[in-house]
This record gives C-alpha cells, sequence and structure tokens, in this order.
C-alpha cells in the first residue's frame, strides 16, 4: 500500500459534511423490495451521525486522501464478534468513494486497508453487507476475495 496515490486517516470533527454528502451514494442503485429512500438515507444518515459524535468503542471511520489532500471516499470500520466462534471480526459497515473519483482504486485502496487493519487486530474475518442492487460494489468485493458468508432475506410485512 506505500505505492498507492492516496493516504487514509481517522476522521475528524470538519470530515462530517463530506462524509454525510455521500450517504446518496448507498441508494444509487434499485432498492429491494419494500425499502424505500427515504428511510435508507435516514437510517444510515442517522447511525453515521451517531459513530461521528458519539464516537463508540469499537467503531473507526477512516476519510481517504488524494495526493492533492482532498477526500476521495471513507472507511468505517467496526470490530465485532463473530455469531459462530465468538472471535474479533473487522466488519466494514460502510466504505464510500464520491463518484468523481469512481474508478481510480480508492475503493480497492479501502478494502486493502481493512484487510491489514483486520490482521493487526486479529480478526478472523473481514466482512461487510451489501444491497444486492449494488452490483458494482459487489463486482468489487468479489473480486477482491469476498464470498458469500450468511444471507439475510426479508420479506415486507403487508
Amino acid at each position: 500500500m506505500s505505492d498507492s496515490p492516496f493516504l487514509i486517516r481517522l476522521a475528524e470533527s470538519d470530515d462530517d459534511e463530506f462524509i454525510l454528502d455521500l450517504v446518496p451514494r448507498f441508494i444509487s442503485f434499485p432498492l429491494p423490495n419494500g425499502r424505500t429512500r427515504t428511510d435508507c438515507l435516514k437510517g444510515i444518515e442517522a447511525d453515521l451521525v451517531h459513530h461521528l459524535d458519539d464516537q463508540p468503542p469499537n467503531s473507526y471511520i477512516f476519510v481517504v486522501e488524494n495526493e492533492d489532500g482532498e477526500a476521495v471516499g471513507f472507511l468505517q470500520l467496526q470490530k465485532t464478534k463473530d455469531f459462530f466462534t465468538h472471535r474479533d471480526n473487522c466488519h466494514i459497515a460502510n466504505i464510500a468513494v464520491a463518484q468523481k473519483y469512481e474508478g481510480v482504486g480508492a475503493g480497492k485502496f479501502m478494502l486493502e486497508y481493512a484487510d491489514t487493519w483486520a490482521k493487526e487486530h486479529h480478526c478472523q474475518f473481514v466482512t461487510l453487507a451489501v444491497l444486492p442492487g449494488n452490483e458494482k460494489a459487489r463486482d468489487l468485493y468479489v473480486t477482491h476475495g469476498f464470498d458469500t458468508d450468511l444471507m439475510r432475506l426479508a420479506k415486507p410485512v403487508r
């Protein structure tokens, strides 16, 4: 990662606007049946605000910058316990790249950083959840070695 054109650092309070401005990126594709864009936006934003403001234990938000110091994306890692083994996992709670920096390797850089962070913190797995309609992200994750672990199914109650 040392040859990368990107730098990563912990988010600071003046990064909040940049991070929250990327929330619409999480729903810029077809959503599952029963999910509304409004509900998803509000839920993601509320969760991020909580983690930015309250800084709960085992939750870390990083900002990725290019060589010019411009923020290009962010990564939120959480140290969680594996359901089956109770060992530590590194969960990618959120990962987003600003649209104008899509395709320049920032997403790959953040996934590699998550791998490094997980090794340093003695984690068993790096996990993440992705909405099925987010095909571009799913392709990146598969290319990076992610595979299906658990599947969560949902049905709207009518």
